[in-house]
């Protein structure tokens, strides 16, 4: 490990150098992933120089331990240096695992009712909001694709882009079927029903990232509708395309023209193409499959709300907060916490095998 960290500080002092060259900004799309890379090594660097100090510290501390007189306070100072170092040695294991090459990337978000009838449809909608609230938190952005309502305001399904930095490292989390217990807005003898909704998450992609052949794809338009089929759009912008080769079907409503529609339609199918992708390499590579704490299957359950007793039990981690309102408003970082925490040591414990 101490060899990759020292060939990973000479490419970092190897960037330094060139971007304080004069013609380093001669091509700016270079210049851009240059400086991108030395922004990943730093953290790298900083640490593995303080893993350096703190070796340096506990040799100079044992040196002086000889003299009675500085005995103790070498002795702690000694203890210190090595506790550090041992804390600096997990950090950099981790910073050294690969890095999710879409961990930066934007992503698109689909949420379905699933089992239960219209109250699974009011609970996606509850999810919904939780992710618009969690994304307003981090600055984010939400660009809807395709939103159908229920006429007791619940949403069948909804589909959306999450625009900001970073948004897939923490989203990531999401995919699989989440279920909730709690009495139904219908229900009149005040029993507890069991309802689902599944959510899956998709790093986005540009059609540059995927090969898509036009000739693949039909495109079909209709008019926009909202609630019990009523519309609220007199022309045809709403767009649906299907991947012939795959069966692929992607569809958006939510702007004026079908030129929009279709750009954000095309988006979407490059994610799905994508994930087919990835998923077909890892079947490839010995049939391994995504990692149960990272990007989940969309039949997994994953997550639990129960409101009659105010909590949320992720069961991939073995986590329960009781504080479901709080959640429900977005406020769900100590669980992606937890399951970044989880999935970190699922790798490093892969790594080390």
């Amino acid at each position: 490990m101490l060899n990759k960290l020292q060939a990973v500080a000479n490419k970092y002092e190897e960037l330094c150098f060139k971007s304080e060259q004069p013609d380093f900004y001669n091509d700016p799309k270079k210049a851009a992933r240059l400086l991108r890379e030395k922004n990943d090594l730093e953290p790298i660097v900083e640490a593995f120089q303080a893993y350096r100090q703190a070796e340096q510290d506990m040799l100079e501390a044992e040196e002086l331990m000889s003299d009675p007189e500085m005995k103790e306070l070498c002795q702690e100072t000694y203890s210190a240096a090595k506790e550090q170092k041992e804390q600096l040695f997990e950090r950099l294991q981790i910073l050294l695992l690969p890095k999710d090459p879409n961990d930066e990337k934007s992503v698109i978000v689909e949420i379905r009712g699933g089992v239960g009838g219209e109250e699974s449809a009011l609970f996606a909608h509850s999810l919904f909001r939780m992710y618009s609230m969690y994304a307003a938190s981090k600055g984010w952005s939400i660009e809807l694709m395709n939103y159908n309502e229920t006429e007791l305001g619940g949403v069948k399904e909804a589909d959306f882009v999450i625009n900001g930095r970073g948004a897939w490292s923490r989203m990531k989390y999401e995919s699989g079927v989440h279920r909730v217990q709690r009495v139904p807005e219908t229900e009149s003898g005040g029993r507890v029903h069991t309802s689902t909704a599944t959510v899956a998450v998709l790093p986005e992609m540009e059609e540059v990232d995927v090969q898509i052949n036009p000739a693949d794809i039909e495109m079909q338009v209709y008019r926009a509708s909202g609630a019990g089929g009523q519309h609220v759009n007199k022309t045809s912008s709403a767009v649906r395309l299907i991947h012939k080769p795959s069966g692929i079907v992607v569809a958006c409503q939510e702007e004026r023209s079908q030129v929009q529609n279709r750009e954000k339609c095309m988006r979407m199918l490059a994610s799905k193409l994508y994930e087919i992708e990835q998923e077909r390499i890892e079947s490839e590579h010995g049939g391994l499959r995504r990692s149960q704490v990272g990007t989940g299957m969309r039949n997994e359950r994953i997550r639990t709300y129960n409101f009659p007793q105010g909590r949320v039990t992720d069961h991939r981690v073995g986590l329960t907060l009781y504080r479901i309102d709080s959640i429900m408003n977005g406020d769900i970082d100590e669980i992606i916490n937890a399951l970044a925490t989880a999935d970190q040591a699922e790798k490093l414990k892969a790594n080390t095998q």
